[in-house]
């Protein structure tokens, strides 16, 4: 009874500790890391776009869940898309760890959108030989009649408006100047607005929200020193060291209030916090030259999986490089117009495949395509644009392809013209075998019936000298001994 007994309660002690063992495995899976007070650093290098957004929001979090005490973001940009900047830009006014935004190393820039980011974050700092401005909003496919940066005409009569004197009579008629600027209506509202955004950012964090307005209004620019002296930025430091130790003790404002950062903060470590394998993906996938290439490929799989139904591989390639090229243009500007050019001229160029029309469908087909491809990504941003060498290797593929499909028309065109039910007449054929009066013989990859006034062997070689339906006449040819 006792053995029993024991035998019972084994297997429920073996399946408590199993459980036990489960629970901690589980719970050393899920269990979060100690939180580390440090310096969490990012970088933003070349054009700002989705993949920056994307980079900057998920490293912030995750630096905050680790216990950053301030993040510090080391920028040399010539700029980048409005709504990727407006969303940095969203994320770091509601951070509640200060952001310290620092243009570096020497001979770096934050032109455009990077002035924005600068002007948001709550401490601005650059290394002497950095510059910052010209923050004229770009205009999405260049409108006619926009104003080269730095050269609008002087309102006031051809004075400058800058004027101490005139101050008040701009003041009274602004909106009677803000009407006769020149450019369209669109042109002014976007830079009125991008006034109003970037002199908001000004006026948070009390730096000069006049010389902001200059430089949107009229891409100014500023040198390192020159920012400090007009109060645009807060520090000018030779490095990183340098920087944290002028960041101890500042008082910021952030979106709970007013804080103060840490005296230590120079004596934390500094953690950073690269790019992972989605965000290097992303930034790949939305590269305008990648999503104009997939976006290629998919087209043209697509309609040679359309011409030859079964062949998987192109419909296959086709359908995943398509997907991945509509996902890279829904986030990037583009013009819906340049996307149907490009894909009726691939359409174009193959149907003078099929359809041979002596150069009129692949012709158009090519000037649809480089057209389309011109307008396809509607930004003058640098970097985010399809280069022009790539269109013009496009434009040169397809254009011998059209080329070389009318060669070949040219040439099946001065082929003389036979009856179908003459098409073997001349050609050589191997006999096969000997089925008594007939003879199978094998002719353009295929066994056929044939007659022979003669006797002839397999293997031996004959000509096709009649052809009547279905069944041939053959005799030894010349050269078959």
């Amino acid at each position: 009874m006792l053995n029993r007994i024991s035998d019972e309660v084994r297997p429920s002690r073996w399946r408590l500790a199993a459980a036990l063992l489960l629970a901690a495995l589980f719970s050393l899976a899920f269990a979060q890391p100690a939180q580390r007070p440090h310096v969490a650093e990012f970088s933003i290098e070349g054009p700002i776009g989705p993949a920056t957004t994307d980079y900057l929001v998920r490293a912030m979090e995750e630096a905050q869940g680790d216990g950053a005490e301030l993040f510090l973001i080391r920028m040399d940009t010539p700029g980048g898309l409005d709504a990727a900047t407006r969303d940095i830009i969203k994320h770091i006014l509601a951070s509640d760890i200060p952001v310290t935004t620092y243009v570096n190393p020497a001979g770096a820039r934050a032109a455009s959108a990077g002035t924005y980011i600068l002007y948001a974050s709550q401490i601005a700092a650059m290394t002497p030989s950095t510059t910052l401005g010209a923050a004229t909003p770009v205009q999405m496919g260049g409108v006619p009649g926009q104003q080269p940066p730095g050269e609008q005409p002087q309102q006031g009569g051809g004075e400058s408006e800058e004027k101490p004197a005139e101050g008040k009579e701009k003041e009274s008629g602004e909106e009677k100047d803000d009407a006769s600027k020149p450019g369209t209506a669109m042109e002014r509202k976007v830079t009125n607005d991008a006034v109003a955004f970037i002199r908001g950012l000004a006026n948070r964090h009390g730096r000069n929200a006049d010389w902001a307005e200059k430089a949107v209004r009229e891409a100014a620019t500023l040198t390192a020193g020159e920012a400090l002296e007009q109060n645009v930025i807060d520090i000018v430091a030779d490095n990183r060291e340098d920087l944290l130790e002028q960041v101890a003790g500042r008082e910021v404002v952030l979106d709970t209030g007013e804080a103060t950062v840490d005296e230590r903060i120079a004596e934390l470590p500094v953690q950073t916090y690269e790019p992972d394998w989605r965000n290097e993906i992303l930034a790949l996938i939305t590269n305008p030259q990648i999503a104009y290439i997939l976006l290629l490929i998919g087209i043209y799989g697509l309609i040679f999986e359309g011409y030859n139904p079964g062949a998987m591989v192109p419909g296959i390639v086709g359908v995943i490089c398509l997907l991945l090229a509509f996902y890279a243009l829904q986030v990037l500007p583009i013009n819906y117009a340049g996307l149907a050019l490009i894909i009726v001229g691939a359409l174009l160029i193959v149907a003078e495949l099929f359809m041979p029309s002596f150069g009129a469908l692949g012709i158009g087909g090519v000037i649809a395509l480089v057209i389309g491809s011109v307008m396809l990504i509607d930004t003058d941003v640098p970097g985010m644009q399809v280069s022009r060498g790539l269109i013009g290797a496009i434009a040169g593929v397809s254009g011998l392809a059209v080329l070389g499909i009318l060669l070949a028309v040219g040439k099946s065109v001065r082929q003389p013209r036979i009856p179908a039910d003459q098409a073997l007449v001349g050609r050589s054929a191997t006999v096969s075998e000997i089925q008594g009066d007939v003879v199978l013989v094998h002719v353009g990859g295929e066994i056929w019936r044939a007659t022979c006034d003669v006797s002839v062997a397999p293997g031996d070689r004959v000509t096709v000298t009649e052809q009547h339906g279905l069944r041939l006449k053959v005799e030894p040819s010349s050269d078959s001994g």
